[in-house]
């Protein structure tokens, strides 16, 4: 998290108690207290010094904590019998043959611009968000440091956009069920493409608004004492020559703690009301152990890629109902049109900005759901099948890919690992999965995804 504010050196504070020192300082990307300067250093050095490249792409990773059920999603079971089959029904979407839930009306009605994936079927089992983070089971062995974070690798690949934007966001909010709200680590790549976390949660404190590294939009925004802070710096760090001896990464630091960008992505007052408004009404409470249902996430996701983020990862709510106060029918009720809103307000925005073919996304979750609902009304765990969305990255959108048997159960056709959904991403970002190698601790080159993983033929 940035710490734009630190005061620990008190014998050189400048800027009303910033000290430079303090100025440059992030905590939270690095372990050992790295400067961003140095952060940038390191990455430049890791990369052979080849710069930012002029294109830029990006991934909105969107996580739903606890295991979505699918079958009550997107892969409807109408002929079942009623103890599979649920208290839904499917509704026609715009797209002939496909089929989804009649809690998602607006997807139905775009649907040539969504693709679904009925049959991902790798799941480890595990109640996190690990999978869907690195695409790796932690179950396999790792290399040493640990598997990288899909947004790692495309720091480490691509490097930053711009100065004013690290290349790896995380708007996931921390999590009652810690693992749900953890967005991954760089692994062997290096502690310098670790996410950027920027959304906090404290204890007893409910999200009424955001706040990057603990300091709130509204600090970050008074201007006549940030905007003075940083005049002053500058007229001090002239009048020493300090600001021409600065090394390129440091003014590249400069550039990301004096510029307004990121703080405004974050800034939903900045957005026209008429667009807010379409991706509906947050509510801030946090969903047991899981996160809010905040829907202007998703519109921060697109703010935050507009100013130059590569990979955001975000979370949203709660989606492990097993039965009691979780129970799946009352809870689908309430989540499904909140999404469907959400998801459907980013996806036209995305067109009108003209982003479809430049923002991929991705909505998933840990696993699916039992088939057979329980004595609670509700379902269990089910890690033999799952569902996940796509839509955006100049895809071949408005197709299914995948079919499960008639209950639910399994895949029948086409079954999808969560690596080739990374592949796809991948391929999104104009990063060729056959060729690109990161080097691991050793000096080993790394491949992205393991060896026979290709992009989704049927998206590319």
């Amino acid at each position: 998290m940035l710490n734009l504010l630190s005061r620990s050196d008190s014998r050189t504070n400048h800027c009303d108690g910033l000290s430079r020192r303090g100025f440059l300082k992030v905590g939270g990307m690095a372990a050992g207290g790295l400067s961003l300067s140095q952060l940038l250093a390191l990455e430049a050095q890791a990369s052979g010094g080849a710069g930012v490249k002029s294109n830029h792409k990006a991934v909105i990773n969107v996580f739903l904590p606890g295991g979505p059920s699918h079958i009550d999603l997107w892969d409807l079971k109408p002929d079942a019998p009623s103890e599979i089959r649920g208290e839904f029904s499917p509704i026609k979407t715009n797209v002939p043959g496909i089929e989804v839930c009649e809690l998602f009306p607006m997807m139905a009605k775009m649907m040539d611009k969504f693709t679904i994936i009925r049959s991902i079927s790798d799941a480890s089992g595990d109640h996190d968000c690990y999978q869907c983070m690195t695409g790796h089971k932690k179950s396999e062995k790792p290399p040493a440091g640990g598997w990288p974070a899909f947004g790692a690798f495309v720091s480490r690949v691509q490097g930053a956009a711009n100065d004013a934007c690290p290349p790896h966001l995380s708007i996931m909010y921390p999590t009652g069920n810690r693992t749900w709200g953890e967005p991954g680590t760089a692994g062997f790549v290096g502690n310098s493409h670790n996410p950027v976390q920027l959304f906090t949660r404290k204890i007893g404190e409910m999200p009424t608004g955001m706040t990057l590294g603990g300091i709130s939009l509204e600090r970050l925004h008074d201007r006549r004492k940030m905007l003075a802070s940083i005049d002053k710096f500058r007229r001090e760090a002239d009048t020493h020559g300090a600001m021409d001896s600065l090394d390129i990464y440091s003014r590249q630091a400069m550039g990301i703690l004096t510029s307004s960008g990121l703080a405004d992505a974050l800034d939903i007052s900045k957005e026209d009301p008429r667009i807010v408004e379409s991706y509906g009404k947050n509510d801030p409470e946090f969903q047991r152990d899981g996160s809010p249902r905040m829907v202007h996430s998703f519109l921060a996701a697109r703010r935050l890629v507009e100013a130059g983020a590569r990979v955001v990862s975000m979370n949203y709510s709660r989606w492990d109902w097993h039965g009691g106060d979780g129970m799946n029918y009352p809870s689908s009720r309430i989540e499904f049109p909140m999404l469907d809103q959400a998801l459907c307000a980013l996806c036209t925005d995305l067109h009108q900005r003209g982003l479809d073919k430049d923002v991929a996304v991705v909505v998933w979750g840990e696993f699916g759901r039992t088939p057979k609902i329980n004595k609670m009304n509700s379902r269990d765990h089910w890690p033999q099948v799952s569902t996940a969305l796509m839509f955006g990255g100049g895809l071949r959108h408005g197709q299914v890919i995948g079919k499960t048997n008639r209950l639910g159960e399994y895949a029948i056709d086409r079954p999808v690992k969560f690596q080739e959904v990374f592949a796809t991403l991948y391929h999104t970002l104009g990063i060729d999965v056959r060729t690109a190698t990161v080097p691991d601790h050793s000096g080993r080159p790394m491949y992205l995804v393991e060896s026979g993983i290709e992009p989704l033929r049927e998206l590319v």
